[in-house]
């Protein structure tokens, strides 16, 4: 039976960490790569007599969260015990909420070109994070280590957890939701969404079936999984090799597996386990929280234009293509940055002076090759609107040449000069003397007897090669504008 016959079944469930001041039930502060073990207290190393407190702006923030996904906010939620032994978790238990989560019912579309995937969101809800195990090895994981030590600082920072319903069908689909989550989140301004930090993690539940079927598969989970590549490859892999068991006749065991992104394989780690395993009860240290309509529309209010709202804009607004949309808005420093170039082009009678498509081919070209280079994002980056809109103007003045542009853009990349500055230290200056421009017209017709011809003949295009001469021959200092009028008339005499 062919692959093609099943069909893939994928829910997420993401983990983010709010970047909260303190801990979502103490006043630890959250601290990211400092000395081990030196942001603890009694609270969230769960030691007897200590009683949590709710961390306020966490609350808010997960509001902010839930409604930005088009959630219902439930006016009543209580936090819940998940009882398990894990040693990464001082107490043996971990806060959490069951089934009064703050937010429920809600959706994300998935811009996938040329359709939309809506995700169903099943539930946001509030949690605190365990510790970190860090395992002795060359390998650095538990399966070939010999002991493992662990790290209480993260144990109790604020975290969300946004669970969908199955409604993603491939692995690339389930990259572009994970994608569109981190940027939705970096817009509201909730957490830093660091993969690499650990401040966003997915793990995936993914099932197959037989196209037709209405009945979930038997699911494994991948744990953990902290790239978007990593998501893609371990659910690409999984999927397979759960299609080639139903294909030879045998079972799919129910369990949680590891992504080895070494062998681009996943393995098994343990039985998964139900809801039931975990003992869930009510916190009897917690009271409950009540969520009023006026605090969930302020905080609705607070929420900026997300992703793709300002999009759907730019199309309207800048006439841009849907490409340069999704493109400029994934980042909202850059969406800011490519703002306030469109400010800076507006004339008093409300036009633009600089086209915003030159703008968004700067920011998608040039731009991204030299941040993609450094690592850098745009906020980071020297380069200014108002220079980026100045080195524009020059070409559509017809100053300078593209090429030309494109030299002086790296010296203001790396070291923040104006077009100009950089123009007056490098002494570039386009040449539109006519007479001289000429002399160097003259010598290429002579040189190129055959575009000349094919010109003549009809052939527009040959046109292009000969001004590619000229401006080989004054090493891209030509005026390309002065450097086409002057050939056109040349061609056009030529007997």
């Amino acid at each position: 039976m062919d692959s093609q016959n099943f069909e893939v079944v994928i829910g997420l469930e993401t983990h983010v960490e709010l970047s909260t001041k303190t801990k979502m039930f103490c006043g630890c502060k959250l601290s990211f790569g400092a000395e081990p073990n030196t942001f603890t207290c009694p609270v969230c190393l769960g030691l007897p007599g200590s009683l949590p407190v709710v961390n306020e702006k966490a609350v808010f923030y997960a509001i902010k969260i839930a409604l930005a996904l088009n959630c219902k906010i439930n006016n009543y939620t209580i936090f819940h015990r998940k009882n398990y032994f894990y040693p990464d978790m001082p107490k043996n238990y971990q806060i959490s909420q069951y089934d009064f989560p703050i937010g429920s019912d809600g959706y994300l579309d998935v811009d996938m070109g040329s359709y939309t995937r809506r995700v169903g969101i099943v539930r946001v809800h509030m949690e605190e994070d365990t510790g970190k195990l860090i395992h002795t090895g060359s390998s650095g994981r538990i399966s070939e280590s010999q002991a493992s030590i662990v790290d209480f600082n993260r144990a109790g920072t604020p975290l969300i957890e946004i669970v969908t319903k199955p409604d993603i069908r491939s692995a690339l689909e389930a990259k572009e939701y994970l994608i569109s989550l981190r940027n939705l989140l970096l817009y509201l301004d909730v957490s830093d969404c660091s993969m690499e930090q650990g401040s966003l993690r997915c793990d995936a539940n993914i099932s197959v079936r037989r196209v037709g079927e209405s009945s979930l598969g038997v699911k494994t989970e991948i744990k953990n999984l902290n790239s978007f590549r990593f998501l893609q490859r371990g659910l690409e892999y999984e999927s397979e090799r759960q299609i080639n068991l139903l294909k030879s006749g045998k079972k799919i065991v129910q369990q949680t597996r590891h992504y080895d992104h070494l062998t681009d394989t996943t393995k098994a780690l343990r039985a998964k386990e139900e809801a039931h395993d975990y003992r869930y009860f009510p916190d009897p240290d917690l009271v409950p929280i009540y969520v009023e309509e006026e605090l969930i529309e302020k905080i609705r209010k607070e929420i900026c234009e997300l992703p793709s709202q300002k999009a759907k804009r730019y199309a309207e607004e800048y006439k841009l293509p849907q490409y340069d949309c999704k493109f400029i808005t994934s980042d909202k420093k850059m969406a800011d940055f490519f703002e306030e170039c469109m400010k800076i082009s507006l004339d008093k009678n409300g036009s633009f002076v600089i086209n915003p498509k030159s703008v968004s081919n700067w920011l998608m070209g040039d731009f991204s090759f030299y941040l993609n280079k450094e690592n850098i994002n745009i906020a980071e980056c020297k380069v200014t609107p108002q220079n980026l809109c100045g080195l524009i103007k020059l070409i559509n003045d017809g100053k300078i040449s593209q090429k030309i542009a494109k030299d002086i853009f790296e010296e203001m990349f790396y070291k923040g000069l104006s077009p100009d500055e950089v123009m007056k230290n490098k002494n570039i200056e386009q040449i539109s003397d006519e007479s001289f421009l000429e002399q160097i017209i003259d010598k290429v017709v002579v040189e190129n007897p055959k575009p000349v011809e094919e010109y003549r003949n009809g052939k527009e295009k040959a046109i292009g090669f000969l001004i590619g001469k000229v401006m080989a021959e004054t090493k891209g200092k030509a005026n390309p504008k002065v450097v086409s009028e002057l050939l056109t008339r040349k061609l056009q005499n030529i007997n």
